[in-house]
């Protein structure tokens, strides 16, 4: 052990200066004692102030090098610096990973101490909240995010569910905050932004309710001519053919309307495409005298442009769109009106369009187009039989497709409905 070996070293130079005074006689064996012993304590003295001096400056590369006790001295102080050191380095390396993840992760991250002031916060939660990773250090969260339910949210400390914030700036978003404790002073504020769910939610609300709506209209009709019938046994044959008549019509538009879920949900379920080339020009011509049929001689249809180019995707589903296209140009086009047809071959890329005379739309409308159930005028909608659904079938399908559908129309002037496809569904 260290100290025995001290003891021993100056039993050594005690015995030394004894031995050497018994030998020179007792003047000069205290000189040499006393020289000896001065020696020792000026080594000693030394090598404590190498050692001081280290303290001052303690690096690795730099511990003092000796002899006898003191190199046992400072190799043990090498030992433990050089630990130290590589300790250090494990704790830096493990924090700048922790640092790293924290600020790669896409919910926002900020540590609050007991008094909710922010010691640390990564780019998601700057990004959600507003907040600066450098300016904001120190500053209470409340007095930078301004929101009573947030404010009420940590003074209460309830932990067991989330805080729905809708906040504005720095841009409008709707984020999902959550207070966790985990130390006995420190808590982490984690938000996620959950704006599409949102948007998902309200969608899938907004759906089952014009759903319900669609249904109940021609329920509640075929549901009083029957009580109407039941009531009135001997109606004249005129009136209950009219009825029957009126009945058929509105389990025909559930019928549609069922036929069109079932369709868009087929679509949404993501079934893998089956692929075979479309002769785009003998559709075109079977578009023509199925709009010829539904026109009942109302509208004059022409086929504008037709190119021998055709298309790799899948007959039915493009049946389905187009058709879609040119029936909506049908029921918006007053008597009288005009509908064209038309496939050309734009750049290599295969470019389907249908042009109508009709109402027209005005612009705030056309971003809202393919929205389920969205209607520009419901009344007129649901008269000229429209589920309100076809477009969104029709948004699906070129999805499908890689196609994208660009609409230009002029209220009062009519429409154009034009459907681009990709290059490599294109044959020329």
């Amino acid at each position: 052990m260290l100290w025995l070996r001290s003891v021993i070293y100056y039993l050594f130079i005690t015995l030394v200066a004894l031995f050497t005074g018994a030998i020179a006689g007792t003047e000069w064996g205290l000189a040499v004692a006393l020289t000896a012993i001065a020696l020792s304590l000026l080594f000693h003295l030394v090598n404590l102030g190498r050692l001081h001096y280290w303290l001052q400056h303690p690096h690795v590369d730099t511990v003092p090098g000796s002899f006898l006790l003191w190199q046992d001295v400072f190799d043990r102080l090498y030992d433990q610096v050089r630990h130290q050191k590589k300790a250090k380095e494990r704790l830096s390396a493990t924090l700048d990973r922790f640092m790293s993840a924290g600020e790669a992760l896409p919910d926002g991250v900020i540590i609050l101490d007991e008094f909710d002031r922010i010691e640390w916060c990564n780019p998601a939660a700057s990004q959600h909240l507003g907040l600066s990773a450098l300016a904001d250090v120190g500053q209470q969260v409340t007095n930078l995010v301004r929101h009573p339910p947030l404010r009420d949210y940590l003074k209460h400390q309830d932990f067991s569910h989330p805080l729905l914030l809708r906040v504005t700036r720095p841009q409008e978003q709707v984020l999902s905050v959550q207070l966790v404790p985990f130390d006995s002073t420190r808590k982490l504020l984690l938000s996620r932004d959950i704006t599409s769910l949102d948007r998902v939610q309200t969608v899938h609300r907004d759906f089952v309710a014009n759903v319900s709506h669609e249904l109940r209209t021609p329920l509640t009709v075929v549901g009083g001519f029957i009580e109407t019938l039941q009531d009135m046994p001997d109606i004249d044959s005129s009136t209950r053919n009219q009825h029957l008549q009126l009945m058929y019509d509105q389990t025909q538009r559930m019928q549609r309307l069922v036929e069109d879920l079932l369709t868009l949900s087929r679509l949404e379920s993501g079934q893998q495409l089956r692929e075979e080339e479309v002769d785009v020009p003998q559709l075109l011509q079977l578009l023509q005298t199925e709009a010829e049929g539904l026109s009942q001689g109302r509208h004059t249809i022409l086929i504008g442009a037709i190119a021998p180019a055709r298309l790799i995707g899948n007959h039915d589903e493009l049946h389905s769109a187009f058709g879609n296209l040119v029936s909506n140009a049908i029921r918006y086009t007053p008597a009288g009106g005009t509908i064209t047809l038309g496939w050309e071959v734009r750049s290599g890329q295969g470019h389907f369009y249908v042009r109508d005379t009709g109402i027209g739309l005005a612009p705030e409308h056309i971003p809202r187009l393919t929205e389920r159930f969205y209607r520009v005028d419901r009344g007129r909608s649901r008269n000229t039989g429209g589920t309100g659904l076809g477009l969104a079938i029709v948004k699906h399908i070129l999805q499908r497709h890689q196609a994208q559908m660009v609409i230009q129309s002029k209220l009062g002037e009519g429409s154009e409905f034009a459907v681009r496809f990709p290059l490599q569904r294109t044959l020329n």
